[in-house]
């Protein structure tokens, strides 16, 4: 849903994900995006991560699967995003993620946009790759600091949905969201201010100390901390 998002998680899969290309692309990349779009078009197979700006207009042959982990703020888009698979006589299939608490909006598509959905029941034996990304982020201030940034702008994203009486903000367990993120703290935000969190461990280490892998931005970073001082 967010650029932050396809930013933290692109990054994220590229780490894990070894024998696959995996490329980002997002509408605040203007100039390099139709360089990163022409590219994956004459790719053999890969994984795009993307927010909206892919969802509809775009043509990529063979489109196998769209996987939509945030359900899209309109619901038009939802079916843009559908579309981007299975076309001219191809098969392919669309999957969107849901909490229980969001299950309503299948019937809201299926009244809004005519579009009939059914379960697809939970992988089992799925492996666990958030301890991974927790020690990336332990090893790469890079990467604490996009989790931090791709969290705070899901939850406002979350807030700001069209659906807002199944998509409720008040309802987000922020805990297991933040455990999802592979978060090594909360961060201070609004939407969590004065709420606690006994489900959330946050590591022991003081992340000031974490450093960039970036000498250049470590650099950089240790100035504006001695300014600071």
């Amino acid at each position: 849903s967010t650029c932050a998002c396809v930013e933290y998680y692109g990054k994220a899969l590229e780490s894990l994900i070894k024998q696959v290309k995996i490329m980002s692309i997002h509408g605040k990349m203007k100039h390099k995006r139709n360089k990163i779009f022409t590219e994956f078009r004459q790719l053999p197979g890969g994984i795009l991560v993307c927010t909206d700006v892919m969802a509809r207009g775009i043509d990529i042959p063979e489109v196998h699967w769209v996987l939509q982990y945030d359900p899209p703020s309109s619901a038009s888009a939802f079916v843009h995003r559908c579309g981007r698979t299975a076309r001219i006589g191809h098969v392919g299939s669309a999957l969107v993620f849901l909490l229980p608490m969001e299950e309503s909006y299948v019937n809201f598509l299926s009244i809004n946009q005519k579009c009939p959905m059914r379960e697809m029941k939970p992988q089992t034996n799925v492996l666990d790759l958030l301890p991974k990304l927790k020690a990336m982020a332990l090893a790469d201030r890079a990467v604490f600091e996009k989790g931090m940034k791709a969290f705070v702008s899901y939850v406002q994203a979350y807030a700001k949905h069209e659906c807002n009486l199944i998509f409720r903000i008040k309802d987000l367990d922020f805990a297991s969201l933040a455990r999802g993120f592979a978060l090594l703290k909360m961060p201070k935000m609004p939407e969590l201010r004065g709420k606690c969190f006994p489900d959330f461990t946050p590591v022991t280490v003081n992340t000031d100390s974490i450093l960039f892998k970036d000498k250049n931005r470590e650099k950089q970073r240790q100035k504006k901390l001695e300014q600071q001082r």
